[in-house]
C-alpha cells in the first residue's frame, strides 16, 4: 500500500451565508451572514452587506471561465480543423476524410440501418445549428474549393441539418474535440427519415444509391454529387 508524500489539508469553516425565504416565493430571497466560533457553531448574524453580495455573485459565475474553455483544443489543433471563432457563441468549420459510417433510417424510407460508404465532408456548426456539405476530393480544402450538397436525408438546401426532436446540449465549457465529437455524435446516432420540401441532395434517387452502396467496399461515387452553390469561403464567419 502506498502512503501519501504529505498529509491531507484540513480545512475548518470560516463563516456561513444563510438563505432565508418566504414560503409563498422562491424569489424574494433574505441572506445573512455568520461568523463561526472554536467549535464550529454559526454565530453573530447579519444581513449580507451589497458589496458581500456582489462578491458571492462573482465568485459564483462560472460563465465567463466557461467562454474561455469554449472551443479550446486538448492539446495541438487537429489537421482537420478550418476554422475556429472562439467567442462566446463561437462556431467552428472541420472536415472528415471519405469513410464508412453506420447510418440508421426510420422504417417508412425501407432501408435498413448500416454501414455505408460516404464521401470528405465539410462541417460547420455553432452552439445550435448545425450544417454539412460534401467534398469531390480527399484532401484538405482551401477556401475557394467548391462544396457539394451531403448525400444524406433530414438536410435543407443550405446544408442546415434538420435535428428533428434530438434535444442537441453542448456545454459551454466544450473543447474543440468535445464540440466535434458531440456534433457527429448528434448527427451520425439519429434516425434519418426523410427529404426536406423536395430537395434532393444527388443525381438520382438517393435511396437506390445507397441500396446499390450496401454490402460492398466501393468508395461513393462522386459524381453523383450535386453542387451547391457555396465555396468553403462563404462558410467562415
Amino acid at each position: 500500500m502506498k502512503t501519501p508524500d504529505t498529509a491531507p489539508t484540513l480545512y475548518h469553516p470560516a463563516a456561513a451565508i444563510v438563505v432565508f425565504k418566504p414560503e409563498d416565493s422562491d424569489t424574494e430571497l433574505y441572506l445573512e451572514h455568520y461568523d463561526m466560533d472554536e467549535n464550529g457553531c454559526p454565530v453573530n448574524p447579519r444581513p449580507l452587506s451589497v458589496k458581500e453580495a456582489q462578491g458571492l455573485s462573482k465568485a459564483l459565475d462560472t460563465r465567463k471561465e466557461a467562454a474561455k474553455a469554449f472551443l479550446k483544443p486538448k492539446g495541438l489543433l487537429p489537421a482537420n480543423v478550418l476554422h475556429i471563432n472562439p467567442a462566446e457563441n463561437g462556431s467552428m468549420v472541420w472536415y472528415t476524410k471519405p469513410q464508412a459510417r453506420k447510418l440508421y433510417f426510420t422504417e417508412s424510407l425501407g432501408l435498413a440501418s448500416q454501414e455505408l460508404p460516404l464521401p470528405a465532408l465539410v462541417w460547420a456548426a455553432d452552439k445550435k445549428r448545425l450544417f454539412v456539405f460534401a467534398l469531390a476530393g480527399k484532401g484538405k480544402p482551401r477556401l475557394n474549393t467548391q462544396l457539394f450538397n451531403a448525400p444524406f436525408f433530414n438536410l435543407y438546401h443550405n446544408g442546415n441539418v434538420c435535428m428533428g426532436s434530438v434535444d442537441v446540449r453542448i456545454c459551454q465549457s466544450a473543447t474543440l474535440e468535445d464540440f466535434t465529437a458531440a456534433w457527429q455524435g448528434y448527427f451520425f446516432g439519429s434516425y434519418f427519415s426523410h427529404l426536406i420540401d423536395g430537395h434532393n441532395p444527388v443525381a438520382g434517387n438517393l435511396i437506390s444509391l445507397y441500396q446499390s452502396l450496401a454490402g460492398t467496399d466501393s468508395p461513393f461515387p462522386v459524381e453523383q454529387l450535386i453542387p451547391n452553390n457555396r465555396q468553403l469561403k462563404h462558410l467562415l464567419r
